[in-house]
C-alpha cells in the first residue's frame, strides 16, 4: 500500500493511505466544480447553458429557459457545498442531479457525449460516497 507523507509541526511523519488520497481529491473535485458552474449559469461564460435544457422542461415548469438555469445553479452551488460540509450526503446529492442531467440530455436527444461523461462524473460521485467517512465500517 503506497502512502504519502506529511511532516507535522512537530516534525513526526504522518502518513496518508490511498483510500484517504481519493477521497480528498473527490471531495475537493465535487466541492469546487458544481460551485464554479452553478455559478455560471448566472453568466454563461463557460457555455450556453439554456441549449442543454430539453423544450419539455420549459413546458412543465413554464418559464424561461434562462431562468430555470438559475435555479439549476443555485441547486449546483448548494450541491457543492453539501458535499464540502457532508460529503456523504452531498455525493449522493451530485450523483442523483448528474442523473438527472443524463435524462435531460437523454430527452434533449442530444449531447450523447456530454451524457456519457455525466454518467462517469455520477460514478465517481458514488465512489466519493462509499470513501466518505461513515460509509463503511473497516473490519480488521
Amino acid at each position: 500500500m503506497e502512502t504519502t507523507g506529511t511532516t507535522t509541526s512537530r516534525g513526526r511523519l504522518v502518513t496518508i493511505g490511498p483510500d484517504r488520497q481519493a477521497f480528498l481529491l473527490l471531495r475537493t473535485v465535487f466541492t469546487a466544480a458544481p460551485i464554479i458552474f452553478g455559478l455560471d449559469k448566472f453568466t454563461n461564460i463557460l457555455a450556453d447553458w439554456p441549449i442543454y435544457l430539453a423544450p419539455v422542461a420549459t413546458t412543465v415548469v413554464p418559464v424561461p429557459a434562462q431562468t430555470l438555469m438559475y435555479v439549476v445553479g443555485v441547486v449546483e452551488i448548494t450541491a457543492g457545498i453539501a458535499v464540502a460540509v457532508r460529503p456523504r450526503f452531498g455525493a449522493l446529492l451530485v450523483a442523483v442531479w448528474l442523473l438527472g442531467i443524463i435524462v435531460n440530455l437523454l430527452v434533449l436527444g442530444s449531447f450523447y457525449d456530454v451524457a456519457l461523461r455525466d454518467f462517469g462524473l455520477m460514478i465517481a460521485a458514488l465512489a466519493l460516497n462509499r470513501l466518505s467517512p461513515g460509509s463503511v465500517r473497516r473490519h480488521r
